[in-house]
């Protein structure tokens, strides 16, 4: 399944000088406008049930992770306050929550039996890491690998990813550094380093 696909294309443009500020939509919000938790949510709905399935790999655990990240943001008004970036607020919440829900997954798992119908069922495709980068991303330590995608997918500085996170910043310094290393190293994504 597919991520949700944007309504209104300005609603979500980020650069857009007509759209109004994450923390503007929250002073409205706080105000009382439902119509700014919808431009909220319809901005960031994408990017969490991406953030999601990278944590749960499975589409239908990370819609569940969409719905329960915006009712935990809704519960915030009326005296919410945004203390940073809108994506370093949300990205615990997202985080926590696909967390809970692979544990959850991972506790009703099939008994040995159902298991061994299964092994000889096709698997879904898509969700296996393609090329060389994914396969190596997807080998390195979680922390590290979650170090790696905020920086480079999401564009966070170290600090946000701190922030984030919640965890110190010579942490976060220390586990990218490791990952690039990593990186390096590995025959099969060296090319990226080499200039």
């Amino acid at each position: 399944m597919a991520p949700c696909e944007p309504v209104d294309e300005r609603v979500t443009a980020s650069g857009d000088a007509d759209a109004p500020s994450d923390r503007e939509l929250i002073a409205a919000i706080n105000a009382g406008d439902a119509s700014a938790f919808e431009v909220l949510y319809l901005r960031y709905r994408d990017w969490v049930v991406s953030l999601a399935f990278r944590f749960t790999r499975d589409n239908d655990a990370a819609l569940d992770v969409l719905q329960e990240t915006f009712l935990y943001v809704l519960r915030k008004f009326p005296s919410f306050r945004l203390t940073a970036n809108f994506k370093t607020f949300l990205y615990p919440a997202v985080r926590n929550l696909s967390i809970a829900a692979r544990r959850k997954a991972e506790r009703y798992q099939a008994s040995e039996e159902a298991l061994k119908r299964l092994e000889n069922t096709p698997g879904p495709t898509g969700t296996e890491p393609s090329g060389d980068l994914e396969i190596v991303l997807a080998e390195l330590p979680e922390e590290h690998r979650e170090v790696v995608l905020l920086r480079f997918v999401e564009g966070l500085s170290l600090a946000e990813i701190a922030d984030a996170m919640e965890i110190p910043l010579g942490t976060v310094k220390s586990r990218l550094h490791n990952a690039l290393q990593t990186l390096r190293r590995d025959e099969r994504t060296r090319e990226y380093f080499e200039q």
